[in-house]
Parts: C-alpha cells; sequence; structure tokens
C-alpha cells in the first residue's frame, strides 16, 4: 500500500469513528503527497462537516469535482450539504441533475432523487417531490440508511403505508439509529397506537442521549452566549416576555414531558409558571424557557447556524405562547 492510500485509509477510519480533526489530518497529509488528488479532497470535504465547518467542507468537495468532473461521491456529498444547512437547493439539484446523467450505480441513484426530494420538499415544492420519490422502486433497498431515507420521505408525505415496511426494514438492520425509530414512533402516533409510539420516542431519547453533542459543539458557556444573543435580537414584545424568565439549557427534553406528548426533537419549550389564565405575562419572572442543545446542534448542523436556530425556536415558541394568551400583550 502506497503512502497516499495509507493516509486516506486511516482518514476514512478516523472519520468513521468520530475523529474529525484526526480525519483532517490525514487528508492534508495525503494533499501533501498528492496535491491534485480528488479523493484527499473528497475526505477533507467529509472531515470538515463533520467538524460543523460546511464553507471549507463545500469548497474542498467542489475542488474534488473541479478535478474530477465524473465523481459522483463528491457530488453527492456537496449536494447533501446544500440542501442541509446550507440550503442552496438551487445548487443541490443540479449536482443531483449531474448524478444522474453520469451514475448507472443504482444506490446512487437512489441517494440522488432522494436529495431531489429533500430539496424540493424543503422549497414547499410538494408535487416535484413526490414526482422525485416516485422515480424510486418501492423497495426495500441495498442498504438500511436508504430503507431510512425512503421511509421517512413516505412519512413527509403522508404515504404511512409505503413507509411503514421500510422503516422496520431500516431498523431490522440497524435497530441503534434514533432517527429511523423516531418515524417509526411517528407512525405508531398517525395510527392511533399511543404506547407504541411513546416506546419508540422514549428509544429515540435514550440513543440520542447516548450519542451526544457533535464533536464541534460549543462549551457550556459558549452555548448560553449563543443564547444570550439569540435572545438580544428577538422582535421587541418577546424580548420583553423573556427579560426576566429563567432559562435553562440542557441535552434533551425530559422523558415525562415525551410521554405527556411533547415532540423528543423539540428544539425549545417554554413553561408558563402563573395562574391560568393569567392577567399578564410580561418580565414577571413566571415564565421558564428550556433550550435543548442535542437537538439545536442536530438541527442546526454547523457552528455558525447555531444563534440563528435557537433565535428562531424561541420566537415560534413565544409566538405560539403570545397567541394562547390572546394578543402582543398576553391579555384574555
Amino acid at each position: 500500500m502506497d503512502q497516499l492510500t495509507a493516509h486516506l485509509d486511516r482518514g476514512w477510519d478516523l472519520a468513521q469513528g468520530g475523529d474529525a480533526r484526526g480525519a483532517m489530518s490525514s487528508a492534508r497529509r495525503a494533499l501533501e503527497l498528492a496535491p491534485d488528488s480528488p479523493e484527499a479532497y473528497n475526505l477533507l470535504g467529509y472531515a470538515a462537516s463533520l467538524d460543523g465547518d460546511c464553507d471549507e467542507a463545500v469548497e474542498a468537495y467542489e475542488q474534488a469535482i473541479a478535478l474530477d468532473d465524473g465523481y459522483v461521491e463528491a457530488m453527492l456529498n456537496a449536494a447533501e450539504l446544500y440542501v442541509h444547512p446550507l440550503r442552496d437547493f438551487e445548487q443541490a439539484l443540479e449536482l443531483c441533475e449531474r448524478v444522474l446523467e453520469l451514475s448507472e450505480y443504482d444506490d446512487e441513484i437512489v441517494d440522488a432523487h432522494l436529495l431531489r426530494f429533500e430539496a424540493y420538499w424543503a422549497m414547499g415544492d410538494d408535487d416535484n417531490a413526490k414526482q422525485a420519490l416516485s422515480r424510486l422502486a418501492r423497495g426495500p433497498y441495498e442498504t438500511a440508511a436508504q430503507n431510512f431515507l425512503v421511509g421517512r420521505a413516505w412519512v413527509e408525505l403522508g404515504e404511512h403505508e409505503r413507509a411503514k415496511p421500510l422503516l422496520a426494514a431500516a431498523l431490522e438492520a440497524d435497530p441503534h439509529n434514533p432517527e429511523a425509530c423516531y418515524y417509526a414512533g411517528v407512525l405508531a402516533e398517525a395510527q392511533g397506537d399511543r404506547a407504541q409510539a411513546n416506546a419508540h420516542f422514549l428509544r429515540v431519547r435514550q440513543l440520542e442521549a447516548d450519542v451526544g453533542l457533535p464533536s464541534w459543539s460549543p462549551d457550556e458557556r459558549a452555548f448560553m452566549a449563543f443564547v444570550e444573543r439569540a435572545t438580544g435580537t428577538l422582535p421587541t414584545e418577546q424580548r420583553e416576555l423573556l427579560r426576566n424568565a429563567e432559562v435553562f439549557v440542557v441535552d434533551l427534553p425530559g422523558p415525562e414531558m415525551i410521554v405527556d406528548g411533547v415532540d423528543v426533537h423539540a428544539l425549545a419549550m417554554l413553561d408558563l409558571l402563573a395562574p391560568t389564565p393569567p392577567a399578564k405575562v410580561v418580565s414577571g419572572g413566571r415564565l421558564r424557557a428550556f433550550v435543548y442543545a442535542i437537538n439545536v446542534m442536530r438541527t442546526a448542523g454547523a457552528l455558525d447556524r447555531v444563534e440563528d436556530t435557537i433565535r428562531e425556536a424561541l420566537e415560534r415558541e413565544l409566538g405560539h405562547l403570545v397567541e394562547e394568551l390572546g394578543g402582543p400583550s398576553g391579555t384574555n
């Protein structure tokens, strides 16, 4: 085995083990040996995305594609980042179309159509999203990941019967996949089986807690600083509601909250400590806000999206609270 291959193999082993910095180091050593290696740039992109640096990741993937204009793996990796967290859907769709023109492999074709679905779905284009999914065979598919992703997509479209066998196949192959478990819970809930749904959602919570925060997460003090900055950019009336509120950062919603119907993937929740209905809720210290760090980091996908993700979550929850209280002032 030559040195280049050794660095690439070690880098992928480190990346699969979650060691983003080690993988990046291996990729850079590979590039020292072969500055025009598209495989080394692809590894660098993957490691950078694992480390939460999506801009560097996309730059590396694009360099890999520039060096090899038929490099489908790098195209799919870049398209995935363009969908989430970068939300550059047009760029993602363009890359997917290139993959479909180039590839003859079923797994790559499935991945491209899945990314097309996600892009169209995020854009609110339900018709094209469903069309992208309908171009796939019914499955089951070759990998647990593809069974999950296609199953999840059918759940999003409300096609529960098409989703059910795919999610079952995904969980049979990989019972530790928290996302597959979550959507199995969504299906159980849709079918009226709350006990089974709770079992799935509590399992999700345990799996997510076991994985914990990604390696690129800020420490507790830095995360609270993100929360404070996010709070400071809320609309004036919402800032006033939170002015004397207690704000807590915890990993995930508690089990007792989940069985009471709180989404295990919730980003934030407000707890009103006042008689119901309250006469007024403004800066009275009667409000508690919980921010769920693991869910925020998973949704943000990159460090530069954390503050916006927290702000959007709090703004959404405060908006619901104002509606429940009967208007901007919180009066009935």
